[in-house]
Formats: C-alpha cells, structure tokens, sequence
C-alpha cells in the first residue's frame, strides 16, 4: 500500500533560510513555498529576496506561491512599536501576521500543515514562532509543524546550503526598524 504524504505549506522569508529545510521536511512531506513577508523593507530589498527564494525553490520542483505583501497595511500595525528591539512586541505581530496568512492560504488551498523556516534562525525566538503557529492552527482548524529548526545543526546546515548556492545573505530581518537597529 503506498503512503500518501501529507502536504505541507512552508512559510518562507528567503532562500537562505528555506533552503535547507525545504529539502529536509520534503523527505516526509508534499512542500509547497509561500513567501509572505510584508515586513520586508525598501521594495528592491524585497525584490531581491523573493526573486532569489523563488528562483531557487522553482528550480529545486517546488511550487512558489507569493502573495500581495501590503507594506502599508504591515506599517499601519506597526504604529507605536518602531523602537522595539527585534524579538520584541513588533517582532510577535509581525511573525503572527506572516504565520495567520499562511494557516488561512493552506487552509483554503486544502494543505494538511503549515510551517514557517522563521524559527531557524538564531534571531528569532522559536518558542514564539511555534506558540504562534499552534494558536493559529487550533484557531484556522489546521496542523502546524513546529520545530526548533535551528537545534541539531540545523542552523550550521542551512548555512552550508546558503554557501553552497552563494545566496544573498541579508545584514537584518527585512523590517527597515531592524534595519536601523544596526
């Protein structure tokens, strides 16, 4: 009897990091890349980011799906919380904006799973991100893959296929209020 593996939509900000873990999950799931991230600040940094990502994930035989990134819609959330430090207030509405978006794309599309790559990175809080992910999956009636991503060299390994594919490795988060934090 075959396995039919369930499909998964994975929650991307860039290739570097959905690379890695877009090829480790699709040894047990059916992965398809949405890339939401209308945090993402100026609009060529943007540009820059999805066209790699996209590129990449086509060329792997994944599906890139994009949405509409509204960064108007992101800076009217983020009214008041401009000098929050990265992993701060801003940074939960933000990663729950991005995970909400996703839950509801798969839900509507009929994926099993949603999942996001934003807990492998070291400057994110992946309890967070996971939290986030659960209370959005209860809340849509869809499963969420947590993971700590970056735990068991995930971090180390996603690296390695970002050197290996000589991606863009951007110097912050994408919100132009991180962007002023360094």
């Amino acid at each position: 009897m075959e396995h039919i593996r369930k499909k998964l939509l994975l929650h991307t900000c860039c290739a570097t990091c959905g690379g890695f873990l877009a090829s480790k999950l699709a040894a047990d799931y059916e992965v398809a890349i949405f890339y939401y991230n209308p945090n993402i600040f100026p609009a060529e940094e943007y540009a820059r980011r999805r066209d790699e990502a996209k590129k990449f994930f086509t060329d792997q035989g994944y599906q890139f799906i994009e949405i509409d990134p509204n960064h108007i819609k992101w800076r009217e959330m983020a009214v008041g919380l401009e000098r929050e430090p990265e992993r701060g207030r801003r940074c939960e509405l933000c990663c729950r904006e991005r995970l909400e978006k996703t839950a509801l794309h798969a839900k509507k599309q009929g994926y099993d799973l949603f999942a996001s790559t934003l807990a492998i990175s070291p400057h994110k809080d992946a309890t967070l991100v996971n939290r986030l992910g659960e209370e959005l999956a209860d809340q849509y009636g869809i499963g969420f893959l947590a993971g700590d991503w970056k735990k068991q060299d995930g971090f180390r390994q996603a690296m390695a296929v970002s050197q290996e594919h000589n991606f863009y490795r951007q110097s912050y988060c994408g919100c132009e209020y991180s962007q002023l934090e360094k």
